[in-house]
């Protein structure tokens, strides 16, 4: 089945380029895209030909053509079917506002009392990600990126923000959440999807439908928050960060503000044993680093016609640079708590 965009995602003014630049923008924004249906569209299923030898032929070595289409052939185990969440994300209804605003109500404040009453959090640079979240330019999509040690990592960090931000759904972030764990059943499904969480499906590559529906949400000017290690990293590893990220962000219509976070303490105040309750008087601690500027660098990308797997990954090395240097010296000030 051919992906088309939603109606919706149709290009908004960028406050950052006037009129006279509006020809470089296009270059910033456009270049190639008459391509990207094409780069969009999930690989033909096989000929009769293409099975019968399928077992006697090597698994794919390029990126692009080893994301299959989400089937049975994927390999990954589906224990709910999804596929019709995302018509209702593309194009959510008047009522799909008025249940998404509840939901996001009752976590927002569960988040803050959680976070800001029941704990001991310390915000560095707040007002930093307020002011990108709600005075960004019009038309303009904010990426955040984060590190991932707890499952409460969303929506509990957002605790932090005010309560015009944590409980509208108008401004709150859109995120991506595992498939086989937030979206198992029909009521867990309806939860999540009105809290605007996207399901993404690990294993089958950044050619998927949560990735696609990022880049859209994207092309609207809207807030999208990414944990770019792709799971729960339990050991704290510095694991290699998927790509998906990349392509959000090089395949975006208009370049999204980066800003990078970084959090410590999150696996205490929710530790990923069971029983899995939520703790008391734990310290945490989040870091706003400084938006990434890599304006520049995509332009440049684009100009050059840098094939796009190349160009994700470029991207994506920035972001774990930029995430060195920001779990330092967050773990250092987190340190100094004590």
């Amino acid at each position: 089945m051919q992906y088309v965009q939603a109606p919706e995602a149709r290009p908004v003014p960028d406050e950052r380029f006037p009129g006279s630049q509006q020809d470089r923008k296009d270059i910033a924004t456009q270049t190639e895209r008459c391509s990207q249906s094409k780069d969009l569209r999930p690989p033909p299923p096989p000929s009769q030909s293409q099975k019968l030898n399928s077992s006697t032929l090597p698994p794919p070595m390029s990126d692009r053509d080893a994301d299959s289409p989400l089937d049975v052939a994927t390999g990954v185990a589906m224990p709910y079917n999804i596929d019709w969440i995302f018509p209702r994300l593309r194009n959510p209804s008047k009522f799909w506002y008025v249940v998404s605003q509840c939901v996001v109500t009752a976590v927002g404040i569960f988040s803050k009392v959680v976070l800001m009453f029941l704990n001991k959090p310390r915000v560095y640079n707040k007002e930093r990600l307020i002011k990108l979240i709600s005075k960004r330019p019009k038309g303009v999509p904010l990426v955040t990126v984060s590190n991932h040690y707890s499952c409460f990592d969303d929506p509990g960090l957002w605790g932090c923000l005010p309560m015009g931000l944590v409980c509208n759904t108008y401004k709150i972030r859109w995120s991506m959440a595992a498939h086989d764990i937030c979206f198992t059943n029909k009521l867990h499904s309806l939860f999540f999807m009105f809290g605007k969480c996207i399901p993404v499906v690990r294993g089958i590559g950044v050619y998927q439908d949560a990735i696609n529906l990022c880049i859209e949400k994207a092309a609207l000017g809207h807030w999208i928050h990414v944990f770019p290690e792709g799971k729960v990293n339990m050991e704290k590893e510095e694991l290699r960060l998927k790509w998906g990220v990349g392509r959000i962000i090089y395949e975006s219509p208009k370049i999204p503000i980066i800003l990078p976070l970084w959090h410590e303490g999150m696996d205490e105040l929710l530790p990923n044993v069971e029983p899995y309750v939520i703790q008391r008087h734990k310290k945490v601690t989040l870091n706003v680093g400084q938006p990434l500027d890599l304006n520049d660098f995509i332009l440049d990308l684009k100009k050059r016609q840098v094939p796009e797997p190349t160009a994700r990954k470029l991207i994506t090395d920035k972001i774990q640079e930029a995430f060195r240097d920001l779990r330092a010296e967050t773990e250092k000030l987190h340190r100094e708590r004590n």
